[in-house]
């Protein structure tokens, strides 16, 4: 199915340009579990988004081998991190969902999908770096929505022509797939519309990110600068569509080499007073049935 070994670093390399620049902080092992875990979910990503063919089948088929077969080569590396499988059919399930035409109606579903398809990465990450306190996997899950949420706001055009909203139906009720993919025919007040509606889910993962970083002090700390300087990258891509983004267009916003080496600094001069700091955890969304697993 996937080669584990042979793709632990090449695809974090190649599709995860972030993950890839921040995994320089991590150790040895935990780079390369990091890797083959983004392997893995990449893999099921690209099955459900790189085809014509809904591939709703292959992953329902998928989520049954990984629960009967101990030797599928997922379950291998789950049982490896002590990662509960039941974590990573979570994660399936979330793509499960977009194999039909979606349209989000409001941010609770935003939030239940983005723990679906990231907060779950952030959950099984937190094992593979030897997380062990109980108390971490709500923020491990948050930082994993954060990310997820900078995804949606960056991606929207993308999205759209897949047949995708992920923007709260309720934040832009008369916005519609046409108006999103034919972004040179919108009118100013629809235009407004969409920004206000991106604004808002960089505003919602900002809250996310917060939770996330008030779980650093849960990380080992051979693993705890990497993680923190992965986020805070990430985290850019969401300020930049902020500063950048005074009109929706299909534009992607990225950030270059320059950019990630002064966010790179920056989060290390933060990371020094991190313990004043005192991130605290906020409740801002429901508990999901497998996140204490």
């Amino acid at each position: 199915m996937i080669n584990l070994e042979l793709n632990s670093t090449t695809a974090l390399k190649k599709e995860g340009k972030s993950f890839y620049w921040a995994s320089f902080f991590l150790p040895k092992s935990s780079k390369k579990n990091a890797g083959i875990l983004y392997s893995i979910c990449r893999y099921f990503d690209d099955i459900a988004d790189k085809n014509d063919k809904d591939k709703t089948s292959f992953l329902k088929d998928s989520i049954e081998e990984i629960k009967s077969n101990k030797n599928h080569k997922v379950n291998i590396f789950l049982q490896k991190n002590k990662i509960n499988n039941l974590i990573f059919i979570d994660l399936i399930e979330g793509l499960i969902l977009d194999q039909r035409n979606i349209k989000i109606k409001n941010k609770q579903e935003l939030i239940i999908y983005s723990y679906h398809v990231a907060g779950t990465v952030g959950l099984m990450m937190s094992k593979i770096i030897g997380v062990k306190s109980e108390k971490a996997a709500q923020s491990a899950i948050d930082l994993g929505i954060g990310m997820q949420l900078t995804n949606i706001a960056r991606d929207v055009y993308e999205d759209s022509k897949m047949k995708r909203i992920y923007l709260p139906a309720n934040w832009i009720p008369d916005i519609s797939l046409d108006n999103l993919n034919n972004f040179e025919k919108l009118s100013s007040e629809k235009n407004t519309k969409i920004l206000n509606a991106i604004e808002k889910v960089i505003s919602l993962s900002e809250k996310f990110y917060e939770n996330g970083f008030a779980g650093l002090k849960y990380i080992p700390l051979s693993t705890r600068l990497g993680i923190f300087i992965a986020a805070n990258v990430y985290r850019g891509i969401g300020i930049k569509i902020r500063l950048k983004k005074k009109k929706y267009n299909k534009d992607r916003v990225y950030l270059n080499t320059f950019e990630k080496i002064v966010i790179t600094i920056k989060s290390i001069s933060i990371f020094i007073f991190i313990p004043l700091i005192n991130y605290k955890y906020q409740k801002i969304r429901n508990s999901f049935p497998n996140e204490n697993l």
